[in-house]
């Protein structure tokens, strides 16, 4: 007999969390989205109206007192994401948490310690990246040994310039660039590497186009790399001011040979060629890149919480992308290399 349907609550409906109120509500196998939870009459008012949701809440308390309710998601602000994981997790719900779980280590640990007291829950932080095909295919690649030992990545998260520079008010709660933009680069570098420790790393960075970033001591470019136990390496670069669009590129480097997953930034598979030159269209946002990637990871969080297959992620992951996340934004302010 299959599991029963897994009923699931949302808490927060900004620009992603409607995107994964979306997918749940229509999209998801084995998943019933009942309830949504948001401080914001206007977003509560759509989900009533566009997805049918009746059991509604402006704390995530009330949402949680809800017996009916399986599992939580959380597409919530940044400072919020540790304590609402705890506390969904202590009142016995599965929890899906977007990244990062914080910006602090300590914090991390504090909600990995909780999450072993209820081993029977799933508590998975949103890496999504690990769920879009052509990465998967990558690590597949990886793991079958056809690079040999692989020993260097480099990844980049680069969107395309906001002129009105939105992510400059966003700035003083966000982490930085490397903890915003880079952390999936992060968990990817962990990821096709195999783990490994990190050891020492180092940052550097310049502002292009934003100056209001730097009352944050942010910047709109930056550089690290990252020194990983046993000699292997990662580079990581991340640019908010892309003239094009988004581009998300990794390499991967073996002793035996090279992979490359989305170089180009193809929004299509159709080449121009007219007076100007020969190109295609480029990616315009993270959505257009990932879109499949978000209902992958959305269908592993709730197959795991029906008990169909392990949590494809661990809180483990969250808290040392962090704690890599972190040294290298405290290099990039220091100017110097930081031992971890």
């Amino acid at each position: 007999m299959s599991p029963s349907i897994l009923n699931v609550g949302i808490a927060g409906l900004g620009r992603l969390g409607k995107r994964h109120a979306e997918q749940l509500a229509r999209h998801t196998p084995g998943a019933r989205l009942v309830a949504a939870c948001s401080p914001v009459r206007a977003e509560l008012d759509w989900a009533r109206a566009e997805l049918g949701v009746t059991r509604c809440h402006d704390d995530l308390a009330a949402m949680l007192g809800d017996p009916g309710i399986d599992a939580i998601v959380l597409v919530t602000p940044t400072t919020l994401h540790a304590d609402q994981t705890i506390a969904c997790l202590r009142a016995g719900k599965h929890v899906f948490v977007e990244k990062p779980l914080s910006l602090d280590v300590a914090t991390c640990e504090a909600v990995e310690a909780v999450a072993n007291d209820f081993p029977q829950l799933v508590a998975m932080v949103g890496f999504v990246r690990r769920f879009d095909p052509s990465y998967a295919e990558a690590k597949a690649a990886i793991d079958k040994g056809e690079l040999g030992r692989p020993f260097l990545v480099r990844s980049q998260t680069c969107d395309q310039n906001d002129p009105d520079g939105f992510f400059v008010k966003f700035a003083p709660s966000s982490g930085g660039i490397f903890m915003d933009c880079s952390v999936h680069d992060i968990d990817l570098a962990r990821w096709m590497l195999g783990n490994p420790k990190a050891t020492r790393v180092f940052a550097s960075g310049t502002i292009a186009l934003h100056p209001g970033l730097a009352e944050c001591g942010d910047v709109d470019n930056g550089l690290a790399i990252v020194e990983f136990d046993g000699g292997q390496r990662a580079v990581f670069y991340a640019s908010r001011t892309m003239p094009h669009g988004h581009e998300t590129t990794t390499e991967v480097i073996g002793t035996t040979g090279t992979l490359q997953v989305g170089v180009g930034a193809h929004l299509s598979r159709v080449q121009y060629r007219d007076a100007c030159g020969v190109g295609h269209r480029a990616l315009p946002d993270f959505f257009a890149r990932f879109g499949d990637a978000f209902r992958l990871e959305m269908e592993a969080f709730v197959s795991a919480c029906r008990g169909e297959q392990p949590s494809p992620l661990t809180l483990n992951d969250a808290t040392e992308a962090t704690r890599i996340g972190q040294a290298i934004t405290q290099s990039l302010r220091s100017g110097m290399p930081v031992l971890l």
